[in-house]
């Protein structure tokens, strides 16, 4: 599934109220299975996260934050093993010193930091991950909807 494919499957009608629509990049060995293992046992998260998987939270590239945002996400996380616990042994280091780096710059070209998330959930911790989604969700309804790179007539 493309960024793209995310958003549309997200989008708002105009007669229900403002959802905020987040993107997930879920690592495919932690993350991901952590979220399989949340609906498993029935749990229950807001449905306006969007789950793409990655193989591992280090080929998150930040321009596909960046086109998740432009393309009209409210918010965008990034999901990872914990440090130390990766599949490919130090992807999510490269993640941790990148993202760190690119929330600075998001926050430069005005976009908000709760916007921008990264968490590390591995794939037992369901209850963890139903609650960081909630959290995002939260946070995100908070701010309202990204007008940073609203395009007319949209």
């Amino acid at each position: 599934m493309s960024v793209e494919q995310a958003v549309e499957s997200t989008s708002n009608k105009a007669a229900e109220e403002w959802r905020p629509k987040i993107i997930a990049f879920t690592c495919n060995w932690c993350t991901y299975t952590g979220a399989d293992l949340a609906g498993l046992n029935r749990m229950n998260y807001p449905a306006d996260v969007r789950l793409l998987r990655v193989p591992c939270s280090g080929r998150v590239n930040p321009q596909f934050v960046l086109h998740s945002f432009q393309k009209g996400c409210d918010g965008v996380l990034v999901c990872g093993c914990h440090p130390g616990d990766c599949h490919y042994t130090s992807g999510n280091y490269f993640t941790r010193r990148r993202m760190l780096l690119y929330r600075r710059f998001l926050e430069y070209v005005g976009i908000e930091p709760e916007r921008f998330q990264v968490h590390w959930i591995s794939g037992s911790e369901a209850g963890k991950f139903r609650d960081t989604v909630v959290a995002a969700s939260e946070a995100v309804a908070k701010l309202g909807p990204n007008t940073k790179f609203r395009e007319e007539g949209r």
